[in-house]
């Protein structure tokens, strides 16, 4: 088992956000996390990762825990998180930008070189600095900076949100090569359900900080109620920024 997350509570300032969130993932599975905009689904991943450090509860990655760890032993342990905002540096070239993340004392398979090989684009734009691409190319950016670090396991938060159809696609297609031939362990927090079902395993769905529905991708396809419950926008429209 590569993650388990045991019953985590986790807080901002005096809000309590998450209640009691569990979940596991084999290692070379990808899990979805869906659920509407506050649910839940961004401080599930910020609590893993270490930013949001839940205050109950427990967090492992590959038997050791991690929950309470600072973020940059939680990275180099082997856990990569492409945030919502992407972060990335808008004033240092793409190349400037990958090297940050690289680390020369621990090589692995993902390099600069087959960065460039997942998304093409990118090896186009090697000089260009960050502030000057497309938010689409900024997320190509944002998941080949992440793969510098060589994860074992990769959070993705809403990593299509926003983009345009075309990207969609090459981004889409980017993720899956990395589940489907380079056998990463992919998290996904995704509002594109369509997607997620079509790259993952498994589903976890998360509503008001409280798992309310796990099982496989074809459970969920099959449950035409837990869909409606759970992920239809409420209203007719929803907020695409803001996700507890």
């Amino acid at each position: 088992m590569i993650l388990k997350v045991e019953d985590i509570h986790t807080f901002y300032g005096t809000s309590h956000i998450l209640f009691g969130v569990s979940l596991h993932m084999e290692e070379g599975e990808a899990l979805a996390l869906l659920g509407r905009n506050g649910a839940g689904k961004t401080t599930t991943l910020r609590s893993i990762m270490g930013l949001t450090p839940p205050r109950d509860g427990r967090i492992y990655f590959l038997e050791k825990e991690i929950s309470g760890l600072p973020v940059h032993l939680i990275s180099r342990m082997g856990v990569g998180l492409v945030p919502e905002n992407r972060m990335i540096f808008p004033d240092l070239t793409v190349m400037e930008n990958l090297m940050i993340g690289a680390n020369p004392k621990k090589p692995g398979k993902f390099t600069i070189e087959s960065a460039f090989e997942i998304f093409p684009r990118l090896r186009d734009m090697s000089n260009r600095p960050g502030g000057l691409m497309s938010g689409g190319e900024q997320q190509m950016l944002a998941v080949a900076r992440t793969l510098m670090i060589n994860p074992r396991i990769l959070l993705l938060d809403e990593p299509l949100e926003g983009l345009s159809p075309i990207v969609v696609r090459e981004v889409g297609n980017a993720i899956k090569r990395l589940k489907n031939e380079s056998k990463l362990s992919i998290l996904l927090s995704e509002q594109n359900v369509g997607f997620a079902l079509e790259l993952c395993d498994r589903v976890y769905i998360v509503d008001k900080g409280e798992i309310k529905f796990q099982g496989s991708t074809d459970e969920l396809r099959d449950n035409l109620e837990v869909q409606h419950r759970f992920l239809a926008v409420e209203g007719g429209r929803g907020r695409r920024r803001g996700d507890a």
